[in-house]
């Protein structure tokens, strides 16, 4: 069973930083890509950033230039570091996993980041 452990987040001020940790087990974790989601209260689920298995980043808009993902595959681990965070980025962020093609696929509990004005 493929598990997902996130931790990292917290409550931050805008132009803070933080780094959110996601350990995977259960997979082949160097084969798939990984994902952090993010979800604001009464928002949609919205991609924030994605690794390949080769290395390969994709980030949406809003964070490019602030956010960096990254990956550790002899440590099953991931990371997403964020910085000069806006409350605007407000959000419970989710590690994720695909189930064959489709995204989210599986997903971890979840990391509360809380930034203020």
């Amino acid at each position: 069973q493929v598990q997902l452990v996130e931790s990292g987040g917290g409550l931050v001020q805008a132009g803070g930083s933080l780094r959110l940790s996601c350990v995977a087990s259960g997979t082949i974790f160097s084969s798939v890509s990984v994902a952090w989601y993010r979800q604001a209260p009464g928002q949609q689920l919205e991609l924030v950033a994605q690794v390949t298995s080769g290395g390969n980043t994709v980030y949406t808009d809003s964070v490019k230039g602030r956010f960096t993902i990254s990956r550790d595959n002899a440590e099953n681990t991931a990371w997403l570091q964020m910085n000069g965070l806006k409350p605007e980025d407000t959000a419970m962020y989710y590690c994720t996993l695909p189930i064959g093609s489709s995204w989210p696929g599986v997903r971890g509990q979840g990391s509360q980041v809380t930034v203020s004005s």
